[in-house]
């Protein structure tokens, strides 16, 4: 059996992330970015995918471990009846290189502890040669196959196999360090780290970032660690945020709803920006929004819902044959199809962004509004145009209510943008598309009879993304309309007290099998709670997914209720920016509202007049 998703932390570097399991295994990582192909993939499949064990020899050593307050670095505490030690892992933040670190430091006692390395480049396709290349006061191992290299240092590793082992016994007072460096094999192989210099700067640097984080007054400490994980899947370089660290982590535990989350949904990296900037973020809002505007940059009929990090268009889903999937869950699938998918939410979500980002003192130069002005035309020119939706259905497009919400909000924030701005544009024909949006959802998007939004135009389904309207603006919180949406998603949409995106049984996407809650809907119904006036069940319901994180703080995209497990790929940018909103709901009910957020909310109820 695999170790269970909610056993791994992350480490990373900005640039790209490791998973490190609770028997001491770096169980993925891809080298030098979030989305190249991996060096251990051992957690979708096992040894033969690569992996990099560090622990003590005797299979009974118990462990604890937790971040260095406000840091990445994982600090795990193994204890034998011989003794303990404690091994630090962290990437540390380098100008530039891949490198990954493990200090092994002798706590009481004598430990005898075993490196295993097995580095499987390519997806776990290529088998690398191994050479030694140090000397005996400091060893190293090189690795080379193709374009891709790594040099392992700080003990000798012997071939057994297609592995590579180190036995070494740890005395207390001892300390031994570890350190992997990927680089190019047509380059200089890089030197040694100060490995004390890269875990003091690295640590530095992580408490300096989050140390400028305006708090909301509710459940801080969730807050800060989920704002740490916004930033870290935000590339250093470019500026673009993953939505995810890992592809193919099952959504069904033996099913096939696996995908590749390691690129930059427009829709996930906007929300993500407004949970940034709404506690005190601008440069990392700046680095978005310079990225945005490469990556559209051109026709905006050619706008994609997501891409590369660096902005790169062709993802091409296929599926990696030397990966068998985690348990069992096929395919492992690199590349993401629904980049080719017309989902019309990311125009809104987009607009949306932008409007929130010229509040927080990022003015918009000629270039960046002219960019949204074209983008509004394309809007209008596709305005009647089916999608994919939210949710990236591979069944038939339609006209989702959510998404027609979400082209509502573009045309209102471009209105309010030359109202309220003094942009250049043609608010009155915006205003008038804002307006026939408005009304054809309201006729077509609620069921009277339901007293509730539904999913899409002639159907009497709900889906969890209707959440979204009242935060968009388009209805107030409170409103009937809203009231009743809620009431129909809590009866049809709820398992096991947590919210489903939509019925899977109503074979609305395409896609065979069922998932598990998804809980960032979950953290939108506290939302939507706190701000209904139904505080406590705010409260509990927060409390509740609090609970699902691991010791760590991290969550990933689902959760499996019955066998308490999560599921999906992790760490998940929505599941942590959808609780960082929902803190924010409870503060801001309870009354707990800092001046920043004061100033947020007023310009919010000025620019934003729900639809009647």
């Amino acid at each position: 059996m695999p170790q269970p998703i909610e056993g791994y932390a992350v480490i990373g570097d900005c640039r790209t992330a490791a998973l490190v399991g609770v028997e001491g295994g770096i169980d993925w990582l891809c080298l030098p970015r979030f989305d190249s192909a991996s060096v251990f993939g051992a957690i979708l499949g096992g040894a033969d995918q690569g992996g990099w064990i560090l622990r003590p020899t005797d299979a009974a050593a118990t462990m604890t471990r937790a971040y260095a307050p406000d840091t990445f670095t994982l600090v795990t505490r193994w204890t034998t009846p011989d003794g303990e030690v404690e091994v630090t892992d962290l990437m540390p933040r380098t100008d530039g290189r891949s490198d990954v670190i493990r200090r092994i430091r002798g706590i009481q006692g004598r430990v005898p502890m075993r490196q295993t390395l097995r580095v499987r480049f390519d997806y776990a396709a290529s088998l690398p040669w191994m050479r030694q290349v140090g000397t005996a006061d400091a060893p190293a191992l090189l690795a080379v196959a193709g374009p891709d290299a790594l040099v392992v240092r700080g003990a000798e590793l012997e071939a057994h196999g297609h592995s590579h082992i180190a036995d070494f016994t740890l005395d207390a007072g001892e300390t031994l360090d570890l350190q992997l460096s990927w680089f190019a094999p047509h380059e200089q192989m890089p030197a040694p780290l100060d490995v004390d210099g890269a875990i003091a700067g690295t640590e530095r640097w992580w408490r300096s970032w989050v140390s400028g984080c305006l708090e909301p007054g509710a459940y801080d400490d969730a807050v800060r660690r989920s704002l740490l994980v916004l930033r870290l899947l935000t590339h250093e370089d470019t500026g673009g945020i993953v939505a995810a660290a890992t592809t193919s982590l099952p959504e069904e535990f033996g099913g096939s709803r696996n995908w590749d989350y390691r690129y930059v949904w427009l829709r996930d990296a906007a929300l993500t920006l407004e949970a940034l900037m709404h506690h005190g973020y601008t440069r990392e809002a700046q680095a978005w929004r310079q990225w945005l505007l490469r990556a559209i940059a051109g026709d905006p009929a050619d706008v994609q819902i997501m891409y590369g990090l660096a902005g790169e268009r062709r993802l091409p889903e296929w599926e990696v044959p030397s990966l068998p999937g985690y348990g069992g869950s096929s395919p492992v699938r690199a590349g993401n199809a629904a980049s080719e998918q017309y989902q019309a939410d990311v125009f809104g979500e987009v607009m949306i962004a932008l409007d929130a980002a010229r509040h927080v003192g990022l003015d918009d130069d000629d270039f960046s509004w002219s960019l949204q002005v074209a983008l509004l035309g394309e809007v209008e020119h596709s305005l009647d145009r089916p999608d994919s939706g939210i949710w990236e259905i591979r069944g038939d497009e339609r006209h989702f209510t959510h998404s027609r919400a979400m082209l509502w909000a573009a045309f209102d924030r471009g209105v309010c943008a030359v109202e309220y701005e003094g942009r250049p544009g043609p608010a009155e024909r915006w205003r008038k598309l804002r307006d026939r949006l408005a009304t054809e959802i309201e006729q077509t998007g609620f069921d009277a009879e339901l007293g509730s939004y539904v999913q899409f135009a002639g159907t009497r389904e709900v889906d969890a993304a209707l959440l979204q309207l009242a935060q968009i603006g388009y209805v107030a919180y409170d409103d009937p309309r809203m009231l009743g949406t809620v009431a129909r998603i809590e009866q049809t949409l709820l398992r096991d007290g947590l919210v489903r995106r939509y019925r899977t049984e109503g074979d609305v996407d395409g896609v065979p099998g069922d998932e598990n809650a998804f809980l960032a809907c979950s953290f939108w119904l506290v939302e939507q709670y706190a701000h209904s006036g139904r505080l406590p069940e705010a409260e509990s319901l927060m409390e509740r997914l609090l609970g699902f994180r691991n010791e760590l703080g991290l969550l990933s995209e689902e959760f499996d209720v019955r066998h308490r497990r999560h599921a999906g790929n992790t760490p998940q940018a929505l599941s942590h920016l959808a609780l960082v909103r929902a803190a924010d709901a409870i503060a801001h009910a309870r009354g707990i509202v800092a001046e920043h957020a004061r100033a947020s909310i007023a310009r919010s109820s000025r620019r934003m007049a729900p639809a009647h």
